[in-house]
C-alpha cells in the first residue's frame, strides 16, 4: 500500500476534524463526513475511522523525517 501525500492526508484529517467538531448545521451533520471517513479509511488501509485518524496522525508526525525539507513549504 502506498501512503497518500502528506499534504493530502493533512487536509483530509483537518477537514474531517473540523466537520465533526462543528456538529453539523441546522440541517444536521454535514454529508461530507461520511465521504471523508471513507477516504481516510481507504487511504490508511483500515475500516475503523478512529484507527484511520490515529494512523494518519502518526504518518504526518513522521512525514518530516522521511526526506529533508519535506515539512517545509515550497517557494512559490
Amino acid at each position: 500500500m502506498l501512503k497518500p501525500h502528506p499534504t493530502v492526508l493533512r487536509r483530509l484529517v483537518e477537514e474531517y476534524e473540523t466537520l465533526t467538531a462543528a456538529g453539523g448545521g441546522p440541517a444536521g451533520p454535514d454529508p461530507r463526513i461520511g465521504d471523508l471517513a471513507y477516504t481516510l479509511c481507504v487511504s490508511t488501509g483500515t475500516r475503523d475511522v478512529r484507527h484511520a485518524l490515529a494512523t494518519a496522525r502518526g504518518w504526518l508526525a513522521t512525514a518530516g523525517q522521511d526526506a529533508p525539507g519535506a515539512g517545509t513549504p515550497a517557494a512559490v
